[in-house]
């Protein structure tokens, strides 16, 4: 029986510069690309966020943070104009700043 160690008998002979770039690597290879929006698609998330601003309801915000995609369910408290964000309160009174141009996707959810 062959009896591996895998990893471990390699790091010994790796400085650790080499052993640091090689998780920095294995983490970037976890990032995901961000998506291209298309016309109809923002149209369609613009509507959806007029009515749940308007009507008061629940939404569920898809949107593009630290090279991963996050998802918030809340309600949208207000929109800043001046800084471009959505001010999102989520179902356990946390508040969440989101900028417009990272949002991927927004739909009417109920909780």
């Amino acid at each position: 029986m062959i009896r591996d160690r895998g990893r471990i008998k390699w790091t010994s002979m790796m400085l650790p510069e080499h052993v640091k770039l090689l998780r920095n690597w294995v983490k970037e290879d976890r990032y995901e690309n961000r998506k291209e929006m298309d016309e109809q698609q923002l149209e369609l998330m613009n509507e959806t966020l007029v009515e749940a601003i308007e009507f008061d309801q629940f939404v569920t915000i898809t949107y593009y943070r630290n090279f991963n995609y996050e998802i918030v369910i809340g309600k949208i408290h207000y929109w800043d104009e001046m800084t471009q964000k959505l001010h999102v309160v989520d179902r356990f009174e946390g508040a969440h700043r989101i900028p417009i141009r990272e949002i991927a996707d927004i739909r009417l959810t109920d909780v």
